[in-house]
């Protein structure tokens, strides 16, 4: 029989309405918990997250609005709702990096430092934790940094194979049910700095 076709990842594309639905701190940090964790109702996200029931169904319900999240029927019993992501990622759209709306660039600025922050707590999780996972881990993990003279079409072509590379390893038919596969996380962050 012929392997399955690879599903196409649903990505949700950001235009300057839609970043304005996510840009609040708590939103994001919802969103990160349905994707990451699976789907959830209000209060189980609550719990999760310290915040009172109140604040998560108002965001959430913020989040469907803005088609992030939605209705997950298959969970619930009786009144109980269940919530799930619409989307496994986010693509920024190149627009929003040179739109002219302040509140557009606010709310850009926000998610980003939000994006930023989340990144350096799970690496900080992960240096507080490491002892506590198998030599084979610790030894398949890593913190690295390297300074590259690019220009930016070089920058552009670099993330490209950067980010087609670690697609290159999703859902691999070898880690589907290996006992020790887990998941990983990878963060790329390629900018440019000053050399004063």
């Amino acid at each position: 029989m012929p392997e399955p076709e690879p599903q196409e990842r649903q990505i949700r594309h950001l235009d300057a309405r839609s970043l304005r639905g996510l840009a609040h701190p708590l939103r994001m940090q919802l969103l990160d918990s349905l994707r990451f964790s699976g789907p959830a109702t209000a209060s189980q996200l609550a719990e999760r997250l310290g915040e009172s029931s109140g604040a998560t169904s108002y965001h959430l319900r913020q989040l469907a609005a803005y088609g992030f999240v939605e209705d997950a029927p298959e969970h619930g019993k009786g009144r109980e709702r269940w919530w799930r992501t619409s989307h496994e990622g986010l693509y920024f759209d190149e627009a929003l990096f040179t739109d002219s709306n302040p509140a557009v660039r606010g709310a850009l600025d926000m998610v980003m430092h939000e994006v930023a922050t989340k990144h350096a707590q799970q690496v900080y999780t992960w240096l507080g934790n490491r002892h506590t996972w198998p030599e084979e881990w610790v030894q398949g993990s890593d913190m690295s940094d390297m300074t590259l003279r690019l220009t930016p079409r070089l920058a552009n072509e670099l993330i490209e194979k950067m980010h087609a590379l670690v697609d290159s390893y999703r859902d691999l038919p070898e880690a589907a049910d290996a006992p020790d596969a887990e998941r990983v996380r990878i963060h790329t962050h390629t900018f440019p700095i000053s050399t004063d």
